[in-house]
This record gives structure tokens, C-alpha cells and sequence, in this order.
């Protein structure tokens, strides 16, 4: 089943703003959608599906060059791929690095909320935070 989503929907959907889709289709990161007889553009679930891959690697802060890289070699696999290979390894690096600084982040939060349970607490979070050996 194929969704038929105008660009306000499909900027909703995706939290990604209507120049900015523009913009990936002009840069040729989203292809094309098709365009009803009244000019509307109209997108379908590859194109959200896309948004979605482009918008969480531009959330670990992914160079739109990378992005484009990828898009175009899962849209033409070769049978010479070393370099995505690489790409895809120091991505995936970057990706573990966020995760581990996330779950640092996530033991320290845990720890202050837990000296936070009693609300009359004078030293409510107090010294919690010297403790972390994780680097920033």
C-alpha cells in the first residue's frame, strides 16, 4: 500500500521542515515526488521512510555528504563497496561513542534522581555528578 502524503503531512510526520525537504530533493538526498495535475507534490512511504534514515543520522550529526554516500549506494549497490564499508565502520563507531556517552548520561541521571526522592532533601543531588569516570 502506497501512502499518498502532501509536504505538510510528510513535514509532520518526519519533524523535517518544508524548505529543508525541499532542499534534499534539490540535492538529490530525496528523489522526486510525483506531482498531481494540480502541481502538488505528492510523496509516498520511501519518501518518509528516507526523511526518517536522514533525519537520525543528522541527529548523531552526520555530514550531508555521508548521508548522500549512503543513499546513493543503497540506491546502486556495487559489488565494490570498501568505501561505504568504511564510511558505514567510522559511523557505526560514532554511533557506539553516543550510545556509551547516552548510558553514561543516563547512570548519572538515575543516581541524582535517586537522592532526589525526598523532596525535604537539603543535599538532594549533592556530589553525584564528581563521581563519573566516563570522558565527556
Amino acid at each position: 500500500m502506497t501512502t499518498a502524503l502532501r509536504i505538510g503531512e510528510l513535514s509532520q510526520a518526519t519533524g523535517i521542515g518544508h524548505e529543508t525537504i525541499r532542499y534534499y530533493e534539490k540535492t538529490g538526498l530525496l528523489p522526486a515526488p510525483t506531482r498531481c495535475g494540480n502541481g502538488y507534490r505528492t510523496y509516498g512511504t520511501s519518501h518518509l521512510e528516507r526523511l526518517a534514515f536522514i533525519r537520525h543520522c543528522r541527529a548523531l550529526d552526520m555530514p550531508l555528504a555521508d548521508i548522500k554516500r549512503l543513499l546513493e549506494w543503497v540506491d546502486h549497490p556495487t559489488s565494490h563497496c570498501a568505501d561505504i564499508d568504511r564510511l558505514i565502520d567510522a559511523q557505526l563507531s560514532r554511533v557506539r561513542a553516543r550510545l556509551n556517552s547516552m548510558q553514561a548520561l543516563e547512570q548519572q541521571l538515575t543516581v541524582l534522581r535517586s537522592q532526589c526522592n525526598d523532596r525535604h532533601s537539603q543535599e538532594c543531588g549533592a556530589g553525584s555528578l564528581a563521581s563519573s569516570d566516563q570522558p565527556e
